[in-house]
Formats: structure tokens, C-alpha cells, sequence
């Protein structure tokens, strides 16, 4: 009885006309992405409807399926569509397979727009706790998840599909392409790790280039230091910027309009291909390397970064969970240091993303582990760095203190 119940509801869909119409072809596009989904097809019904006002008919099917069932029903005059996908988990957790079904035929419909919901049904002790649980998947069985009492916004964007949530634990949350983006509530754990340790490593940083983060926690933290004169952050999707204008305050804390920010929404790419300017820190504030980032990710986007820094500049980006993401932290770390002197893996447990959670520090002339303490501690006061909630002069030494396995990791 336990299972998951996803539903998607598409607009403005830009995919061949025939999937709108076709009963046929709309069935063998299911059999196919629910068989390669690792679900198991039992039997089936589908209806094309006629003309109505000279408008074509819509198709209605169903797929049943031995963990349950997968319904599609299509609106023409609307390009509209509507998805249902349940699977139990009697004998398996057959989530995953559910989310990729759901995903593939998502994709097929290419929609300008998308409502999704995520539904735990059934569990074996009787009803569920209150609120919306929403899980995330960190590796294959491993998952971890918070419920939420209140959806502000469920959208497609240009780029991404974009949620904002809110419970009385973790405030207003952003999740990206069913990703844990950041919330009010802890989003300083990821935000100060990732920008403090380099910055005030560096004698004297007066520029920055963030690339992503258009929710403005990084650049919040960033400008702490009364020694950045000038900020530039690119994030690609414009929506993730606005909504994070008039949603969440509370982690950019108006930093979007600091008069030393300049905020852009294009390709980081192609920023790194115009700019003239040089940078003492580059912040890669990006969704994880399997999402579509996967390509800034890789030994020559590296370089490319590495041109745009100042000599004793420095690169700064997260490099996923050592536990459960082993092969992702190594080949990071290679690719680092395959165009870096000084490659410095650090971690910390970042609750939102449920794991303890790697970054990593790139330069040719900047070492933060090298750093004492007194210095540290010295440049936060005279650059006024305050309202820390995390960082400090003692925390600073020991994020880069790595466990064995990380450091294996990281020297492989």
C-alpha cells in the first residue's frame, strides 16, 4: 500500500502535434520510458477522442502496471497535458523508477510551463505526518527529505523547474529541478563555507565573480569584506534571481542591490569569453554536476576560470559528498588539479543537503590551510566581517582537516 504518487500538469507544450492526437504513437512513447524505466507493463487502455468544433480530440490512456499504474490525458486546443504516475513499494522502493518514467515523458511534451506534486501515499502505521514530504535522492538508496506545510511556488522557468516551500524548521526553501537549493534557516552552513575560507585567506581581495547563486546567499557573504570593491554574479536563469528578490530576503539580505553587485543573468560561458576583467575570487555557486552545470565541471572550464584570476586569485566551488559520491570528489579533484598548484578539499555537514559535503579551494599561489589562526582572526576584524553564524578563526583550520577516506579521495 505504501508508494509514491507523482502528478505533473503541462501548458503550452511544444512537442510534435502527433502525441497530442495520435493514441498509438503517445502509447509506444509510454511502453517505451515506462520499460526502460525498470517497470513492469500488465496491461493497457487508450481512447482518441473525435473532432470537436474543428478542433482535434485529445488522447486518454492508461498504462496498468504490476507496481501500479501510469494515466496521461492531452488537451490539443491547449497544448495541455496532465501526467499520473503511482508506484507501491511493497516489495521495493520503486521510487526512483516512478521519478524517471515521470521525468522521460515530461521531457517528451517539452511544456513552457509545469505544476508537479509529490505525494507519499499509504504509510504502514496509518496517516503520515502533516505537511508535503519531499525527498531527494544523494546516491542510488540513499535518500533523505523534509515536509513541508506550504508551497509559495511551483514553476517552470526557462531553464529549470523551480519550487519554494516553506516549514516552521526550515523557512522559505528553493529547490531547483527537485535539487535542495538553500533555505532561511541553515543556508548559512553552505554560503559562509564556501566563500570565507578563500576570502580571507587572500591578503587583500577587492574583486569577485560568482558564477550561479542567484539566490544571493554567497554574494552576501562576500561582501562581509570591506575590501571587495566590486562583485559580479551570472547566474543563466533571470527567474531564480527574481523570485529570490521578493521571496528571500532573509538569505541575500539586499546584497542583489549592493551598489558594488553587478547581477547578470546570462551563460557563465559566455561571460568568461567577453570579460576583460580579472578576478581575486571566482565562486562557482552551481546545482550539482549531474544537472545541465555538468559541463562547468569539467578541467577546461577550470582553465578558462583560471584565466580570468589574478595572480594570487583563487577558484572555490563544492564538489559533492566524499560518502556517497566517491567518483565525483576524485575526478574533481584530478581535474583541479590538473590546471591548479594548490588544490585544497575541505568539508563540512551542510544539514539541507543531508551529508557532510565537499568543497574545494584552487590556486597557484593561494593556500587557506597555510593561514594561521591569529591571521585569520586579525583579517575578519580589520575588514569588520560580522554577523557570522558558522565561520570563525578555529573553524577555518579545521574544515580542511579531511578524514581518511576524503583524503584518500582527494590524493588519488
Amino acid at each position: 500500500m505504501q508508494g509514491l504518487h507523482l502528478t505533473a500538469d503541462l501548458y503550452q507544450c511544444a512537442c510534435d502535434p502527433v502525441l497530442m492526437t495520435d493514441a498509438d504513437a503517445l502509447a509506444r512513447l509510454c511502453r517505451r520510458h515506462t520499460f526502460e524505466a525498470g517497470l513492469t507493463l500488465v496491461a493497457e487502455k487508450w481512447h482518441t477522442f473525435p473532432e470537436y468544433q474543428g478542433q482535434p480530440g485529445g488522447v486518454t490512456g492508461m498504462l496498468l502496471l504490476a507496481e501500479s499504474h501510469l494515466a496521461v490525458h492531452t488537451w490539443p486546443e491547449r497544448k495541455g497535458v496532465t501526467l499520473d504516475v503511482y508506484v507501491c513499494n511493497f516489495q521495493e522502493d520503486n521510487s526512483r523508477k516512478a521519478e524517471a518514467l515521470m521525468r522521460a515523458i515530461v521531457e517528451a511534451f517539452r511544456p513552457g510551463d509545469m505544476q508537479r506534486q509529490r505525494l507519499s501515499r499509504g504509510d504502514a502505521e496509518g496517516p503520515a505526518d502533516v505537511g508535503e514530504l519531499l525527498l531527494e535522492d544523494v546516491a542510488e538508496q540513499a535518500y533523505f527529505g523534509f515536509r513541508f506545510d506550504r508551497r509559495i511556488l511551483n514553476k517552470q522557468t526557462a531553464y529549470q523547474h523551480l519550487e519554494l516551500l516553506e516549514s516552521p524548521t526550515l523557512g522559505r526553501t528553493l529547490r531547483l529541478d527537485g535539487r535542495y537549493m538553500t533555505s532561511e534557516a541553515e543556508e548559512f552552513f553552505y554560503h559562509e563555507a564556501l566563500v570565507h575560507p578563500a576570502a580571507t585567506a587572500h591578503p587583500a581581495p577587492r574583486s569577485a565573480l560568482i558564477i550561479g547563486g542567484g539566490d544571493g546567499g554567497a554574494l552576501e557573504e562576500l561582501l562581509k569584506h570591506r575590501t571587495i570593491e566590486r562583485a559580479t554574479l551570472v547566474d543563466l536563469d533571470g527567474d531564480v534571481i527574481e523570485v529570490a528578490r521578493e521571496h528571500l530576503r532573509n538569505i541575500h539580505r539586499g546584497a542583489l542591490d549592493d551598489p558594488r553587485a553587478t547581477i547578470l543573468a546570462e551563460n557563465g560561458v559566455d561571460f568568461l569569453e567577453r570579460t576583460p576583467d580579472r578576478f581575486d575570487l571566482v565562486l562557482l555557486d552551481l546545482t550539482d554536476p549531474d544537472t545541465p552545470a555538468g559541463p562547468l565541471y569539467t578541467a577546461e572550464f577550470f582553465r578558462r576560470c583560471k584565466e580570468v584570476l589574478t595572480t594570487e586569485g583563487a577558484l572555490v566551488l563544492h564538489i559533492g559528498s566524499p560518502f556517497h559520491q566517491p567518483d565525483q570528489v576524485r575526478g574533481l579533484c584530478r581535474a583541479l588539479r590538473s590546471v591548479f598548484a594548490h588544490v585544497r578539499p575541505y568539508g563540512l555537514h551542510i544539514p539541507l543537503y543531508g551529508t557532510y559535503w565537499g568543497l574545494a579551494v584552487a590556486s597557484d599561489v593561494l593556500d587557506p590551510p597555510a593561514v594561521s589562526p591569529g591571521e585569520i582572526q586579525a583579517r575578519l576584524a580589520q575588514r569588520e566581517v560580522g554577523d557570522l553564524q558558522y565561520y570563525n578563526a578555529d573553524v577555518h583550520g579545521a574544515l580542511f582537516a579531511l578524514p581518511n577516506y576524503y583524503r584518500k579521495l582527494s590524493d588519488d
